[in-house]
């Protein structure tokens, strides 16, 4: 069993809170305060999960630096007022960091069993298999 500490718990919590902020501010038709909330909540839980130089580290490789710039200057246009252009610069940033845990995300939610209802829709089915990288057929 792996054990938590409690920053990491603190952390979770703000990424959660962050997740919901930043939905409730797209819903509320880009809610600026909301989506600053939620950014800044977003990077304080997961530098407190991961810990400062590890979220360093991964956010500055090499090969990831455009996707980091892409996401904090996301960050910096929805702090300045100009929350749709940032939300979508953000979420190129975004896929272009985490992109890669996509797949993993997708085998993890397969085996939830409320999910995998959802799974069983022919289209949802084909797509996750897509982006899982299993054979279709």
């Amino acid at each position: 069993m792996v054990n938590i500490t409690d920053f990491q718990k603190i952390g979770i919590g703000l990424v959660g809170f962050g997740t919901f902020f930043n939905l409730m501010g797209i819903m509320l038709m880009f809610d600026k305060g909301l989506l600053a909330i939620g950014n800044l909540m977003f990077l304080a839980g997961l530098t407190m999960i991961i810990g400062l130089e590890r979220t360093m580290r991964f956010f500055f490789q090499r090969h990831k630096l455009k996707g980091t710039a892409f996401f904090m200057g996301g960050i910096l246009v929805v702090l300045f007022g100009y929350p749709v252009i940032g939300m979508a610069v953000e979420s190129y940033g975004f896929l272009s960091l985490f992109g890669g845990f996509i797949p993993t995300i997708v085998g993890f939610a397969r085996g939830i069993p409320g999910l995998n209802l959802i799974f069983a829709i022919p289209f949802v089915n084909r797509s996750s298999l897509t982006v899982s990288g299993n054979q279709i057929f």
